[in-house]
């Protein structure tokens, strides 16, 4: 695996490492994620509780995304970070919905911010890098060289 070449390429892999990492304890030991978040873990469920499911899915879903995330970083394949930036904004907004709506207790609000913030940096770092670019690399060479 490459390291980022770029301070936006940084934003992604962090968040690609994560991605993967959070997406392996959820496969692994789905309670312990549900504790992180702050919902309920009973004891047994009831029948027709596809809680267990939907975690499994969800955390096979961030896996693949730190996957995903993890060979844009790779590749410096910039379109994707730029992507990423707006549909990391878009579920931010979601996620401070659902849990303004009660949907998902108030620790779900860390969820958001890892998105909004995450978004925030990398939308920083293309701005940054993309100034880096349009900087002269050095002087100018003399015309007596």
């Amino acid at each position: 695996m490459r390291l980022p070449r770029s301070s936006a390429g940084w934003t992604i892999g962090v968040f690609g490492v994560l991605a993967l990492l959070l997406g392996a304890l959820g496969l692994l030991w789905p309670e312990a994620q549900l504790r992180m978040l702050g919902f309920e873990v009973p004891e047994s469920r009831a029948a027709g509780d596809y809680t267990g499911t939907f975690l499994t899915a969800s955390a096979m879903a961030s896996f693949n995304m730190g996957v995903y995330y993890l060979l844009a970083t790779a590749t410096e394949w910039r379109p994707f970070y730029r992507f990423t930036v707006f549909f990391r904004l878009v579920t931010f907004v979601v996620f401070i919905i659902v849990v303004l709506a009660e949907v998902a207790p108030a620790r779900f609000l860390a969820v958001a911010a890892w998105e909004g913030v995450g978004a925030l940096a990398t939308a920083l770092a293309l701005r940054w890098d993309a100034r880096g670019a349009a900087a002269p690399a050095g002087p100018p060479a003399s015309a007596d060289n």
